[in-house]
């Protein structure tokens, strides 16, 4: 009786956990939409904050920076060159 309660009770648990939805950010574009509710995500396509802002409008939703926003440059490596005087 006891492995028959305990089975149900994993085979419970088991059956509630909903599968982990990945993230995903669009390296392409600098504003993403975050909405809110039970299905919250981001949606990673819009080129400037008034755009998200139009989309957002009336919905639980809000305009935030892609931290993963590829802005098709990358920033050289700074070198520190030391010049050496001759000592004579």
């Amino acid at each position: 009786m006891r492995s028959l309660t305990l089975t149900l009770l994993a085979l419970g648990a088991v059956s509630t956990i909903a599968p982990a939805k990945a993230q995903t950010y669009d390296a392409n574009y600098p504003v993403c939409l975050q909405l809110f509710g039970p299905w919250g995500h981001f949606e990673c396509r819009f080129i400037s904050i008034p755009q998200c802002r139009s989309s957002a409008s009336g919905r639980a939703a809000e305009c935030v920076i892609n931290p993963y926003f590829n802005n098709g440059y990358d920033v050289p490596p700074r070198h520190h060159h030391r010049r050496h005087r001759r000592a004579d």
